[in-house]
């Protein structure tokens, strides 16, 4: 099994994260709640992102192996934390898709698989997964 991930503590409650595969970086900072910065996305935005993002992967699959163009979506996460203890409850995804002439079996195809990628079916039952679809 190889590294995918290298992660270094810069102090003060920041991370560097370098994929090994692209050197692609990304930096992690506390949120100003929880005694950070909040100067770049926190541990459970990454989450949330991850999240949503994995949603959107798996649609634009879905969306290639059957010739629909959703090129353009847009999403909109909003992540909601709670406490005791504290941790991510919920995560809204709303989508929004370009206006384009979608038939309703396209649409109906694409909001299929929302659920069933890989982060989606990864994170605990308890993390509610809001997800809404505009087209």
């Amino acid at each position: 099994m190889m590294t995918t991930i290298k992660t270094k503590y810069l102090g003060g409650l920041r991370t560097e994260n370098t994929h090994l595969q692209s050197g692609a970086k990304i930096i992690t900072d506390a949120p100003c709640d929880n005694r950070g910065k909040g100067q770049s996305f926190s541990p459970t935005d990454m989450l949330a992102t991850a999240l949503g993002n994995c949603i959107l992967t798996i649609m634009g699959i879905k969306a290639m192996d059957n010739d629909i163009d959703i090129e353009g979506t847009e999403l909109d996460i909003t992540k909601v934390m709670a406490e005791n203890p504290r941790r991510v409850a919920e995560v809204v995804m709303e989508f929004r898709f370009p206006q384009k002439d979608y038939s309703e079996q396209q649409k109906a195809l694409i909001e299929s698989v929302a659920g069933t990628s890989p982060v989606p079916l990864s994170v605990h039952p308890d993390l509610k997964q809001t997800i809404q679809f505009i087209w």
